[in-house]
């Protein structure tokens, strides 16, 4: 069987995160999607710490990652997947309401492959999101490591 691409999703705002997923789920992607509400639970789920210890090995497909997080921001999160040799190759999709410049700027400085201003108007937004979940989890190649190892019969003994 094979194995759905996981996206995170990190979004604090329960509007925007519902938002989000019904975007994607009305461009019918049956990718998984995790979402989790701050940075510091962000870094978790991928370094598999705390409460995601015990996840499913694999990374995910993309990582959509909200600027204004709680307890370690967006800018800090993606700091740290793109300096880390393992996470760095992980894509990045920012989802931000910010059309602040230094945001932008240090963005594309730190490596985000995507920055994605959040329309204010519905139809738009769900339109954005539509095209981020289908070029990033269905058209785009994942990074190795993306999908959990697939198990290989074992041999029999005789």
């Amino acid at each position: 069987m094979k194995e759905l691409k996981r996206i995170l999703l990190i979004e604090d705002s329960a509007n925007d995160a519902e938002l989000i997923l019904a975007a994607l789920s009305e461009n019918h992607l049956a990718n998984e999607v995790v979402v989790v509400r701050d940075g510091e639970e962000a870094l978790d789920y991928l370094y598999r710490r705390g409460l995601f210890r015990l996840r499913m090995e694999g990374y995910p497909v993309v990582v959509l990652l909200d600027l204004k997080l709680p307890k370690v921001d967006g800018l800090e999160v993606l700091a740290q997947l793109k300096s880390d040799p393992i996470m760095r190759v992980i894509p990045v999709v920012v989802l931000t309401s910010s059309r602040e410049e230094p945001d932008l700027v240090r963005c594309y400085e730190l490596g985000v492959n995507a920055y994605v201003v959040k329309p204010v108007d519905y139809h738009d937004f769900v339109d954005s999101i539509k095209g981020v979940g289908l070029f990033w989890a269905v058209i785009n190649q994942p990074p190795v490591g993306a999908l959990p190892p697939v198990p290989h019969p074992q041999k029999e003994r005789t």
